[in-house]
This record gives structure tokens, sequence and C-alpha cells, in this order.
């Protein structure tokens, strides 16, 4: 593990370098406000919990905040603070969050369970007084666990996938609150670090991590997950191809734990020519925050509320391709007529081969469909098949001529039929010749 890969809390630290279609993105979408209560510090990655109340992580002075410096940006370490939010996006009465779970190491990224009893969050890795190092001899971040005991106080204990020589960190619960979304940089990833996810099973274990796979992650830094209420997924990532500079804001749908198609550029506002993360929405609202360092903020790292005008319009849809061939020769059959059928029988769409025998459909995904190839002169064929919400489909129809009833021969049009045998020196109509005959 490399010297700078230390950290996924801070912004301009974070894991220190170690079909789906939007049909509504325009720029005025989105109105963005940096809040009042920002400071020259570093301000991110809010969280909502409850009704009137967010969590964020921040490097302010505070009272009761050590002022022990973090070597890497020469401010202090992360703390978790809570203030009210209103609908305005301002965020007051801010104070620490818990004694019990801020440490004089960083703490940050906090999701909560509707029930308010159990939070996940990122920190060193330290528990219990002791602070753990790699086989380099580095702290790394690890994802934690808190619940509310008894008496009201949180118990802190570490996620059983953790590991001293990689990092995870950056938890985002789905709204079922049966699968957690993290960050990590373990063995076996695309990237500097990817989003995984875990199954929550009943008895509160944890299935294997899973990769959510290239249509999320790439070679670079997939950070800061975000799930809503619509299994819509927001992160962040440095190494798209239609990036604006630094990390931005992606999004895709998400469909039993895997992405439906490749995750698409939120645009501006929200995204810059800087670091945009930490995107999240108010449940059942058009509002939410994200973080910024951004030109025109007050300090290092900012948090920015907004406010959407329309919703993203996300249609899940596949092509299937294919091609028509003469099931013979194997030769592609421009002209042929493809129909596609839904569930029900009823052709719902009709197209000729190209030049090449080719054709293509755009369906929706996870549903079943049939295509019928034809031709004049030509047996039909068909496929049946139901669509994923991850690959598209590809499909070869095989025609056949049909037998005529006459044939030319010699220039003389005669009956196609089969030949009509007879046994050895017998002149009496067999069976099968009788079929023939008739």
């Amino acid at each position: 593990m490399k010297k700078n890969s230390i950290l996924i809390f801070l912004i301009c630290v974070s894991f220190l370098t170690r079909g789906q279609e939007i049909t509504s993105t325009p720029e005025e979408n989105y109105v963005v406000k940096n809040i009042s209560g920002n400071t020259k510090y570093q301000d991110y990655g809010v969280s909502y919990a409850g009704d009137s109340t967010v969590i964020f992580a921040s490097s302010r002075k505070g009272k009761t905040i050590r002022n022990k410096v973090w070597k890497g940006n020469d401010q202090p370490f992360l703390q978790l603070y809570k203030g009210v939010y209103n609908q305005d996006g301002e965020i007051t009465n801010i104070e620490l969050f818990s004694k019990k779970i801020n440490t004089k190491f960083h703490d940050a990224d906090v999701t909560f369970t509707k029930d308010l009893k159990t939070i996940y969050f990122t920190r060193n890795n330290y528990l219990d007084k002791k602070f753990k190092k790699d086989t380099l001899d580095w702290n790394l971040n690890q994802l934690y666990k808190a619940t509310v005991n008894e008496k009201g106080d949180w118990e802190v204990q570490q996620m059983p996938f953790n590991n001293d020589n990689y990092q995870t960190g950056h938890p985002a619960l789905n709204k079922a609150e049966d699968k957690l979304y993290f960050i990590s940089d373990m063995l076996g990833g695309y990237g500097k670090t990817d989003i995984y996810v875990v199954d929550i099973l009943s008895d509160s274990t944890y299935s294997k991590p899973r990769n959510l796979g290239p249509n999320v992650n790439t070679k670079g830094k997939e950070m800061f997950p975000f799930i809503d209420g619509q299994d819509i997924l927001y992160f962040s990532s440095d190494a798209y191809v239609d990036g604006m500079g630094g990390l931005d804001v992606y999004v895709t749908r998400i469909k039993n734990g895997v992405a439906v198609k490749k995750a698409e550029n939120i645009g501006r506002p929200i995204n810059s020519d800087k670091d945009d993360f930490g995107f999240v929405r108010q449940p059942n609202t058009n509002l939410g925050y994200f973080s910024s360092n951004r030109k025109g903020g007050k300090g290092d790292d900012d948090i920015y509320s907004f406010e959407e005008k329309q919703p993203l319009n996300f249609d899940c849809y596949q092509f299937v391709e294919g091609v028509v061939r003469d099931r013979e020769s194997g030769a592609l059959m421009p002209g042929a007529l493809v129909e596609l059928f839904d569930q029900s029988g009823e052709v719902i769409g009709s197209v000729i081969s190209d030049m090449a025998g080719a054709f293509e459909y755009k369906v929706a995904c996870d549903t079943p469909y049939k295509v019928v190839g034809s031709k004049q002169d030509y047996t039909t064929d068909s496929k049946e098949f139901i669509t994923s919400n991850v690959h598209d489909l590809k499909l070869e129809l095989g025609l056949l001529i049909e037998p005529s009833d006459f044939v030319t021969v010699r220039g003389m049009l005669m009956v196609n039929i089969n030949p009509i045998y007879f046994d050895l020196d017998k002149s009496n109509i067999r069976e099968d010749a009788a079929i023939e005959i008739e």
C-alpha cells in the first residue's frame, strides 16, 4: 500500500491517490447555495438524521475539540457535528454530535437507520484506544457500526469485512435498510477506490462484499455513494471521460444490487471544474446537499444546499440487435420482416432487415418479448427472450426456403413430389408411394 493511500475522509486527500437515460439535466434544473454555516476549514458530507437534524464532518476548531493537527492538511482532525436544517438549506444550532463517536482522530461520513438507533460511519483504524496499522506501518480508515444500548449510549464495533491492510468507508443505506453501500481499495477492484455493497441479513450479519462493477466503477476513484428511496445511486468519480474536473457527481439506477446502465454525469451546476461530492437528497422532497471545493466558497470544502426544479427522468431500456440468415447457406438476408410481440402476443413493432440482414429494437428492461422473422417463399423463425437490466441482447433468426408445389426441370414445369418407388419386379403401389400419389 502506498504512502498516499491513508485517508478516505477528506476530499482533497480522499483515498489519497492510493442504459438508462437521463432526460432532464439542464443547468437551470438546480439552484445551489453556499450555506452560512461553513467555515474556513473543511465542512462536508451531510447526512439526514430524522426530520430536522443533519450530521456532517468538519475540521473546525471547537471548544471541546482537541487542537491536534493532522499533517495531511495542517487542519484539526475531522469531527462529526449535528445541526438543525430548514427548508432554505441553512444549518443552525451546530454542535458536536457525540463524544462517544468522536475521537482524537478522524471521524466522518455517517448514515443512519430510520429509527436513529444504528449508524455506520468512517473512522481511523482506532477502537478501544487501540491504534492499528497496516504492514507498511500506516493507519488506514475503517467502517464502523454503532448502536444505541439500553442506557442510551453508543456501542461501537468494526465491520466484519474490515481489514487492517485496506480501507473501507463512506457508508450509505438503501431505503429498505437491507443493503449497505461503501467504498474500498481492497484487492480485486477496478481502480483506486470502488463502490461495494453487502446484504444486511436478518440475523444482523453481512454477506460477502460485492463490487458494483464497470457500470459504476472505473480505474480511478469512486466515492461518497448515496442511494435514495427509488434506488437511484449518486456517487462521485474522477475518472469518467465526460468529467468536468476533479470529482464529479454521477447517477445511475440500481436494481437488485446491480447498476442498470453506465452512470451518467449529473451536469452543472452541481458539478464544476473542482471536486464535487457528497450528494444527498432529503426524503420525499426536491431538496438536498452536496459538498465542493469550488471557487467562491468560504473555506476548504464547503457544504452547498440545492433545490431541484425537475426530477431526473430515468427510462430503463435495452437494445435488442440481431440478423436474419438463410438457414441452409448461412447467407445474410436483407428485406426480411421482423416483428416484435409483447407478452400478450400483440405486435408492438415491425422492421425490415437492412442490407446486412440486421435489425434492432429498443425495449424495456426485465420484460418478456418475442421476435418473428418472415419473408416471402421462406418459412418463419422466432425467438422468445426476457430482457435483463444489464446487458443488451443479440439474436439470430434463420429462415428456410419453402418447398414449392411445382418445379421447373429442363424448361418444363413439373409437379414437385418426392420419387415414387416400387418394389423389385413388382408394379403394385407401396404405402409410402401412395402418400406421394395422393
